[in-house]
């Protein structure tokens, strides 16, 4: 990886300026993109993210009010600072998420709070190559349901006995913590990427930032729930109806080994390969392929490299050739988009791990926008249905996770889960409403941990619900003055319920999925 960062950075400077750019993945963008705010439908086959040169999404969605004040200006319409000459470009913005609130039904009336700090740099040189960096400090004091599942999912250590010990909690998107103020936590994360693009049809992006494929709210085959792990991926537009995305990662399970001459010792890694197949027959419908595998890569003692096969880039072979074989688990898919007019769209996914009929999850969801003219409203209602065990195996260090936080949907497996989601922007005031009804079958949320999970298992019901009420400054850096409200119930269960209030300031430009 190395040498093709070198490589790629000597190549950039034949070429002229444009943007490569990879769009946020907060669910504000995916919500415009598939709002259709250019010409034509979205029909990319929803591999995200997406590059701006691939989707000019920006300034399809951008403020054009008139201001008559550098600040306003500014403030609604640039980004914070802009540099620009003949071939190059570099906008820096702050990564900021300042937030107080308190939950009603917690008897020791704690105060919560979210305390993010951080800077978003982006930069084009000439025609074909961009980057983009994002550093994040935080300290945060979680509601109890949501301090208690990072606590469960925390770093693994070996004792003597050949058990584990669970030490310092891991927050979704946020990476492993250090305590903070007693029941509070501290952390910090750092992503990025650069693309090149060297001809039109491809395009080739290193980085570590997180991925998302699917059309709906949750995806069932791979998702932004975890945490950034290093990767390689190739976009290549074969034909205008045939793409192909084939994507080769590191990740960890956050599992110390017994022995290291280091100062902390390593974690287990695994291999994580991606090959997606798009097939459009017209400029309404995509059907794409999926395939992803788990890649054994030693356990708490041996160390060694993946099979060979891990390069593979045809789908389903690796998996049928190696199966067995303690080699590779392979999660097989389908990611199916329908758009039924302009402003309405049908789609669905249906995930199969280890060939395992038993191990299956699907999603059945709709897309609705502009209802009866209203412009900039949304309605979404999504259906997901994952079996017990679907993301795990035999072998439990290839379970489907990452940082010991689920690869696909949030809640991991063993679960039915109803969710509608609506919002509406009138003028920069926004309102986002989203419901959650969850019914879960044998569940335990450590389930898919890399050791044998002696957790209690349950069948509860859960009911969440999020509602926001903002005022959104500026949609480049999705930056925005709100006030939130969440409730959350949870029945067989000693947990209190959930009827929390906050308000603060943040720029939108990844998700944190709370609603589990």
């Amino acid at each position: 990886m190395r040498i093709l960062s070198i490589i790629l950075f000597c190549t950039f400077y034949l070429s002229v300026f444009s943007q490569q750019n990879l769009l946020p993945l907060h669910s504000f963008y995916k919500d415009q993109i598939f709002a259709n705010k250019l010409s034509k439908p979205y029909n990319g086959g929803s591999f995200f993210p997406v590059r701006e040169s691939q989707y000019d999404l920006i300034p399809a969605i951008n403020d054009s009010s008139k201001q008559y004040y550098d600040f306003t200006y500014v403030l609604f319409q640039k980004h914070l600072i802009e540099v620009s000459g003949k071939d190059f470009h570099f906008t820096i913005d702050p990564a900021i998420d300042f937030s107080m609130g308190r939950n009603l039904s917690d008897t020791i009336l704690r105060n919560l709070f979210q305390n993010t700090r951080g800077f978003h740099v982006e930069g084009d040189f000439f025609k074909n190559f961009s980057f983009s960096t994002t550093l994040y400090e935080n300290q945060a004091r979680f509601n109890n349901y949501e301090s208690a599942y990072y606590s469960s999912v925390g770093e693994l250590y070996p004792r003597p006995d050949s058990t584990y010990l669970t030490q310092n909690a891991v927050v979704p998107g946020g990476g492993r913590t250090k305590p903070f103020k007693g029941d509070a936590f501290d952390y910090s994360s750092a992503v990025g990427y650069f693309v090149y693009a060297p001809i039109k049809n491809i395009a080739v992006t290193v980085g570590n930032n997180m991925q998302f494929v699917g059309d709906g709210y949750r995806s069932l085959l791979l998702s932004d729930n975890s945490f950034n792990a290093p990767y390689f991926r190739v976009d290549w537009a074969l034909h205008p109806k045939f793409n192909f995305t084939y994507l080769r990662s590191r990740q960890l399970n956050l599992m110390r080994r017994p022995a290291s001459g280091s100062v902390e010792a390593y974690y287990e890694a695994k291999g994580y390969s991606v090959n997606y197949f798009t097939y459009k027959p017209n400029e309404k419908i995509s059907l794409s392929f999926f395939e992803s595998g788990n890649w054994n890569r030693g356990d708490s003692i041996t160390s060694r490299s993946a099979n060979p096969m891990f390069y593979n880039p045809l789908p389903f072979l690796s998996g049928l050739v190696l199966k067995n074989k303690n080699e590779v688990v392979s999660l097989l898919g389908l990611n199916l988009s329908y758009q039924l007019a302009q402003n309405h769209r049908l789609y669905g996914q249906f995930a199969l791990n280890d060939y395992d009929a038993r191990k299956t999850a699907f999603q059945l969801g709709y897309r609705g926008y502009d209802y009866f003219g209203v412009g900039d409203f949304m309605l979404q209602v999504e259906y997901n249905y994952v079996a017990n065990a679907t993301y795990e195996t035999r072998n439990r260090r290839l379970n489907n996770i990452q940082y010991n936080l689920p690869v696909a949907h949030v809640k991991g497996n063993g679960f039915q889960e109803f969710l509608v989601r609506t919002n509406y922007e009138l003028k920069r005031v926004y309102i986002d409403l989203t419901m959650v009804y969850y019914l879960t079958d044998n569940y335990s949320a450590t389930a898919l941990l890399s050791i044998y999970d002696v957790m209690p298992r349950s069948s509860n019901a859960i009911f969440y619900e999020n509602l926001e009420v903002g005022y959104r400054f500026n949609r480049k850096m999705n930056l925005m003055l709100f006030g939130s409200w969440t409730y959350r119930t949870e029945t067989n269960t000693s947990f209190l319920g959930t009827n929390s209030f906050s308000f603060g300031l943040k720029t939108g430009l990844r998700n944190n999925y709370k609603d589990f």
